[in-house]
C-alpha cells in the first residue's frame, strides 16, 4: 500500500482537475465544430468541468433550465462527445448552481447511454423575497374594485378572485382569458396580479405583454444572455403574459416559453395567459404550447350588455367624481356598444368638450361626441320585437298577450309591452292599441299611466322591465 503526503495528494487532486478540464475544453472544440456559434455560445461555453471520478463527469451549468434544454435538443451529440473523449463507459451528473457567491449547487444524474433522456425532477428553488426596486410592470388603477362585474365577466372575475387568494394552488392554471378587444381581459389580469402582491407580498409578479417578452428574448440571444433570461423568469411567481398571440410564427420565442411554462408550472407557481382568441382558434403556435394552454381553464370575456356597459359609466363617473344628467348615462351605454375603451373615451371627450367651450353636458352634447366616434343607431324596435321580448319574460303567448284576459299577469305583461312601445317605437298610442287586440287611445294611456303608478312601489316589476329592456338595447 502506498502512502502519500498531504502535499503529494493536493498535487495529484489539482493534477486530476487539471486533465478534467483540458479534456472538457477539448470537447468544447467539437461541439462548436457542430453547432451554430449562437448554440454554442448560449448554451455549452458557460458549462464548466468539476470533476472526474469512478467514470462520473460532473459539469457545472447555472439553471436546471439549461440541464432540460440540452438533454431535450443536444443528447445525442453531447454523448458521442463524452464518449470519444472520456470513454464509453462515462455516466454524466449536473450540478445546477443555486448561489452564485458560495457555489452551492444541486446535482441531477443524467443517463447519456441513452437519446432523449426522461425528463428529470426539477430542483427545489431557495427561497427569494421580493427585491425592494423588483417592478411588477403591473397597471395599479387595475384593480378588482374599480372592475365592474356583469354577465359577460362573471365566471373569468370569479376565478380569477380565487387565483388571487391561492397563486399555483388551484386547477385552473393555467388560466387563459380570451375575448375581443377592449372587454376587460387586461384590467382583470392585471387585478389577480395586483392583489397577489396585497394579499402574499413576498410574491414575485410580472406582468409582461408578448411582445415585450419577445423584445427581451432577442436581445437576450443578440448578447448571449439567455441563461440569465431563464434564469430570471425561473424565479416569477406569478407570471402574467398579455396578447400571447403574437408570439405566433416566433418559434425560437415559443420554445423559450414552452420551457419557461413548464418550469414554473411543475413548480406550483401561477401562469396567466390573455388572447383574442381560445387556444383552440390561434394558429400558427406548437401544437405543444397549445396543448398546456387548456390544462387549466379557458374563461371568455364577451362584449359587455346594456345593464353593464351603464354600470362601468356609473362607476367611472364616481370614482372620478363627475355628474351625468341619466339620460346621457344611458344614451351613451346604447350607443357606444363594442368595448369599455370606447366608453370611457366618449366620457373624456364629453369632459374635454364641456370644459373647453364652458358647456352643460346635455343630450345634444353627447350626440355630437358620440357621433364622432360610433355609429348611432336608431333606437326604434319593431312591435313584434316587443312583444316578443316580453312574452319570453312574462313566459306567455303573443296570443294570450293580445287576448281579452283579464288574469293579473296578463294584464300586466300587456301593459309592459304598451309602455316599452311607447318608448321605444315611433308608432302613435292608437296604433300601439290595434297591436294589441284592437285596444283603444284611452284604454292604452291609462294602462300605461297605471304601470308607471305601479312602479314607484313594485321593485320586483321594475327590474323585470329592465331586463326586457336591456335586451332590446343590447
Amino acid at each position: 500500500m502506498h502512502w502519500f503526503s498531504e502535499n503529494t495528494l493536493r498535487f495529484l487532486l489539482r493534477l486530476m482537475e487539471k486533465n478534467v478540464q483540458v479534456i472538457w475544453t477539448q470537447c468544447l472544440h467539437v461541439l462548436r465544430d457542430n453547432l451554430t456559434p449562437t448554440v454554442f455560445t448560449t448554451w455549452f461555453a458557460p458549462i464548466e468541468a468539476l470533476s472526474f471520478e469512478n467514470n462520473i463527469l460532473v459539469l457545472q451549468v447555472k439553471s436546471q433550465f439549461v440541464v432540460e434544454y440540452i438533454e431535450e435538443n443536444y443528447l445525442a451529440l453531447l454523448s458521442k462527445v463524452l464518449f470519444r473523449m472520456f470513454g464509453p463507459e462515462t455516466k454524466l451528473e449536473y450540478r445546477v448552481q443555486i448561489d452564485s457567491h458560495t457555489n452551492a449547487g444541486v446535482n441531477i444524474p443524467s443517463d447519456v447511454s441513452q437519446a432523449p433522456v426522461v425528463p428529470m425532477m426539477l430542483m427545489q428553488q431557495p427561497d427569494l423575497k421580493e427585491e425592494p426596486d423588483f417592478n411588477s410592470q403591473l397597471n395599479a388603477f387595475y384593480t378588482f374594485e374599480t372592475f365592474v362585474q356583469g354577465d359577460s365577466n362573471k365566471l373569468a372575475r370569479t376565478v380569477a378572485l380565487s387565483i388571487a387568494a391561492q397563486p399555483g394552488r388551484s386547477s385552473f392554471n393555467p388560466m387563459f382569458i380570451y375575448g375581443g378587444s377592449g372587454v376587460g381581459k387586461t384590467h382583470l389580469a392585471n387585478a389577480i396580479g395586483n392583489e397577489v402582491r396585497r394579499l402574499l407580498p413576498q410574491k414575485r409578479v410580472l406582468y409582461v405583454s408578448a411582445n415585450t417578452f419577445q423584445l427581451q428574448y432577442q436581445d437576450a440571444a443578440a448578447h448571449n444572455h439567455i441563461p440569465d433570461f431563464l434564469l430570471f423568469y425561473q424565479t416569477i411567481d406569478v407570471l402574467i403574459v398579455d396578447d400571447i398571440q403574437y408570439i405566433a410564427g416566433k418559434r425560437a420565442t415559443q420554445d423559450t416559453f414552452f420551457h419557461i411554462f413548464n418550469y414554473l408550472q411543475q413548480s406550483g407557481k401561477q401562469i396567466i395567459l390573455t388572447s383574442d382568441k381560445s387556444p383552440k382558434d390561434l394558429h400558427d403556435l406548437e401544437e405543444r404550447l397549445l396543448s398546456r394552454f387548456k390544462w387549466g381553464l379557458a374563461a371568455e370575456m364577451t362584449k359587455p350588455d346594456y345593464e353593464l356597459r351603464k354600470n362601468i359609466l356609473l362607476n367611472k363617473m364616481h370614482r372620478d367624481g363627475v355628474v351625468l344628467p341619466m339620460d346621457v348615462v344611458e344614451f351613451i351605454a346604447r350607443n357606444v356598444r363594442d368595448n369599455v375603451r370606447d366608453l370611457e373615451g366618449v366620457l373624456a371627450a364629453l369632459l374635454a368638450y364641456s370644459t373647453l367651450d364652458d358647456k352643460e353636458i346635455d343630450m345634444q352634447l353627447a350626440e355630437q361626441v358620440v357621433g364622432r366616434i360610433v355609429e348611432i343607431k336608431p333606437r326604434e324596435r319593431s312591435m313584434t320585437e316587443i312583444t316578443d321580448a316580453v312574452c319570453a319574460e312574462f313566459n306567455v303567448s303573443a296570443d294570450v298577450l293580445s287576448s281579452q284576459s283579464r288574469q293579473r299577469d296578463i294584464v300586466i305583461a300587456r301593459q309592459v309591452a304598451m309602455l316599452l312601445a311607447k318608448q321605444y317605437t315611433d308608432i302613435s298610442v292608437s296604433d300601439i292599441g290595434r297591436h294589441m287586440g284592437n285596444r283603444t287611445y284611452a284604454t292604452v294611456a291609462h294602462a300605461i299611466e297605471a304601470l308607471n303608478a305601479m312602479l314607484k312601489t313594485d321593485v320586483v316589476l321594475g327590474q323585470r322591465i329592465r331586463r326586457i329592456a336591456n335586451k332590446l338595447v343590447s
